[in-house]
């Protein structure tokens, strides 16, 4: 198996990160407590006992009571939510795709925390998620779904590290 078409196997991979674990837990761990915005990579929970790696678990962790950034909702804001999009107007294959949204403490922090299960299969039906996100700071409808269809060949765009990664960074203009 060749991670991500990269050309490395997943087990040169986990070599490698754990070589340095070591550094990463000294240096990095401990800045996490400090951040505004935490995207934490998870294994899945749609796929019980799932060793593969290929389908992710995404959390955006979101300081509240930060100067100039509004943390990211579905539907509600500060309500809990789990939300199975698939059907009628997102085509999921097995697993699926799962979104959770809610409010959570993290280093002693108050967070909203927006997750998400599985993957997408066709990007272009992304505005339908889009749709339900509120505080996404996009200049435009559909944004977010333009921009990950623009950057649709790059690594995790059609799962929740690319679709974070694109909402934190339409979210610096704001700051």
């Amino acid at each position: 198996v060749t991670w991500q078409n990269g050309g490395h196997s997943l087990e040169s991979i986990k070599a490698s990160i754990g070589a340095r674990k070591p550094d990463f837990d000294a240096y990095i761990d401990p800045q996490k407590q400090y951040a505004d915005v935490v995207i934490q990579v998870l294994p899945t929970e749609l796929i019980p006992g799932d060793n593969e790696g290929t389908i992710l678990r995404v959390k955006m962790v979101m300081k509240e009571g930060v100067e100039y950034f509004n943390p990211v909702y579905l539907f509600d804001e500060g309500s809990t939510i789990s939300w199975i999009p698939c059907g009628r107007k997102l085509t999921c294959s097995y697993p699926g795709i799962k979104f959770f949204y809610g409010p959570d403490i993290y280093y002693d922090n108050e967070v909203s925390v927006l997750e998400m299960d599985g993957q997408f299969d066709r990007l272009d039906e992304l505005i339908y998620v889009e749709s339900h996100l509120s505080n996404i700071s996009t200049k435009f409808y559909g944004e977010i779904t333009q921009q990950m269809l623009k950057h649709s060949d790059f690594p995790g765009s059609n799962n929740g590290t690319g679709l974070f990664q694109t909402i934190v960074g339409l979210k610096i203009r704001d700051l």
